[in-house]
């Protein structure tokens, strides 16, 4: 019988242990044999805290339970992104986790919405957005399985601990029957024919042996880049920010659920609320600002007290050309990096481990295995660049320089033509792969403050008047409903078994 393939995963953290628990959990015993290599010693970036409704597919999965998992990393619930200040100084607008209204008369509602301002019948969009409405008023409630129900047009994700859910994953892959290596790598054994990774030797004399070598060493890239020489390609010229500066603070009464990005003078703010404490920082370009001078702005404008001094980070926004190389498979920050600006990075881990899984090769690694899978990555990475370059691009503020050579700068094609078909009729891109749907477009689009001067033609199919009756009713549920909803932090209390509902003050 032939023996299993021998995967060997080099670095824990989030994206390492995520990839082990996938591994033991969906594959049989004889099919791979799983080992993890970490170090103590090593610290990982751990500043993960905000994730998408896509976190939820895979920790079912793995078989994970939503409560547990909550409880064990003091999460929240997220139902979007709040933005403050980045269309212009007083801009505040949401990126939710659901749709604007409901299509009406054959076209999407934002057809018809703009069809109504057009003919002079303003409205702020993010009224007909069950998610916005909860946002606003810190409501939370599960989405209705009914999907005709008003209250069934919203997904949500979490806020946790990355750290917590790292240790998690790690007992839940241990209990699965997964190895785990304490130590360092001291050099990589290749074969001389071939190229390929035979062996890790480890500070402690130990070698380890493999088929497959999973990198997730973090930025260090030790397998893919520094053994490997995969290229990485830099996006810096469209994302300029490559620092941060990571702090938690106790936790505030304001229990949002929602992330918020506030936009400064030289990057954007964090704030991530948990249950035991809040997530804040700091990304910020080093050619707009100094590190003392963003580490002052940062802890000058905290709503809690802070509980640790804050953490640096240095990063490239990019990613491998070659996640896949050979026989080595970079995953999380070893693959790419991109800011979290829309809480991405625990995601594009996510879609790799899932190509893995779905492209898991046998003892013969087929090359045509590893250029599928770098398609995906590869697109999942574009379509993300895409959507934060839209971010920094489309504003109009004029009070900072990072902001001027932001709206100045060129941008890819494929963006440009985005931005080019909304304008002229509201089209959107619907990808068939890829994150970030047509609502998140939307949301961000007119939030930057691009209105779109045309609208679908079917949307004249239906009287303004009919429409605009439609669109009426649409707004009156979702406020209805929303104002009958929990308090997040009831719902967290409850729910996770965690802290204490904060009660408002008289």
């Amino acid at each position: 019988m032939q023996r299993p393939l021998r995967v060997v995963i080099l670095g824990g953290g989030t994206a390492g242990w995520m990839t082990a628990v996938a591994l033991v959990s969906v594959l049989k015993p004889h099919q791979c044999a799983v080992q993890l290599i970490e170090s103590d010693d090593i610290g990982t970036v751990g500043v993960g805290e905000a994730t998408l409704p896509q976190m939820r597919d895979f920790n079912a999965m793995v078989g994970i339970l939503e409560s547990e998992m909550m409880r064990r990393t003091n999460a929240t619930f997220k139902l979007g992104i709040e933005f403050r200040d980045w269309g212009f100084l007083g801009s505040d607008y949401h990126h939710p986790f659901g749709a604007h209204g409901k299509p009406i008369g054959g076209v999407a509602f934002h057809h018809q919405w703009t069809r109504a301002r057009l003919a002079g019948h303003d409205s702020d969009i993010g009224e007909y957005s069950y998610a916005i409405a909860a946002a606003r008023r810190n409501r939370f409630d599960f989405p209705a399985e009914d999907h005709q129900a008003v209250n069934s047009t919203y997904n949500f994700a979490y806020h946790f601990d990355a750290g917590l859910y790292a240790r998690y994953l790690r007992e839940v892959a241990e209990g699965r029957g997964l190895r785990r290596i304490e130590g360092k790598v001291r050099d990589v054994g290749l074969n001389p024919q071939t190229g390929d990774i035979t062996e890790l030797r480890l500070e402690s004399g130990e070698t380890v042996e493999g088929d497959l070598f999973i990198d997730c060493s973090g930025f260090r890239g030790m397998l893919i880049g520094q053994t490997l020489n995969s290229p990485f390609e830099d996006w810096t010229r469209w994302l300029p920010c490559d620092r941060a500066l990571a702090v938690p603070t106790e936790r505030s009464e304001d229990f949002t659920p929602y992330t918020r990005s506030t936009a400064l003078e030289a990057g954007w703010q964090w704030r991530i609320p948990l249950q035991h404490r809040t997530g804040n920082g700091y990304v910020y370009s080093s050619a707009f600002i100094s590190d003392d001078e963003a580490a002052t702005r940062l802890m000058g404008n905290l709503d809690g007290k802070p509980l640790a001094d804050p953490k640096p980070i240095r990063f490239r926004s990019g990613r491998r050309t070659a996640s896949w190389t050979r026989n080595c498979i970079a995953i999380g920050l070893a693959s790419g990096f991109l800011e979290p600006l829309e809480s991405t990075s625990i995601y594009l881990t996510q879609v790799a481990v899932q190509a893995l899984i779905q492209l898991f090769p046998d003892r013969a690694i087929d090359p045509a295995l590893a250029r599928e899978f770098n398609r995906r990555v590869d697109n999942e990475y574009d379509r993300v660049r895409d959507f934060l370059i839209l971010h920094y691009h489309l504003n109009r503020r004029d009070d900072a320089e990072i902001w001027r050579h932001c709206r100045e700068m060129e941008i890819p094609d494929s963006l440009a033509e985005t931005l080019a078909l909304f304008a002229h009729r509201g089209h959107i891109p619907q990808y068939k792969d890829g994150l970030f749907s047509p609502p998140s477009w939307l949301s961000v689009l007119v939030g930057q403050g691009l209105s779109p001067s045309g609208y679908h033609p079917l949307a004249d199919a239906v009287s303004l008047e009919d429409a605009l009756e439609e669109m009426r009713w649409w707004r009156d549920q979702v406020s209805d409903r929303v104002e009958r909803m929990p308090s997040h932090a009831e719902v967290v209390a409850d729910y996770c078994g965690g802290a204490e509902p904060l009660r408002a003050q008289a």
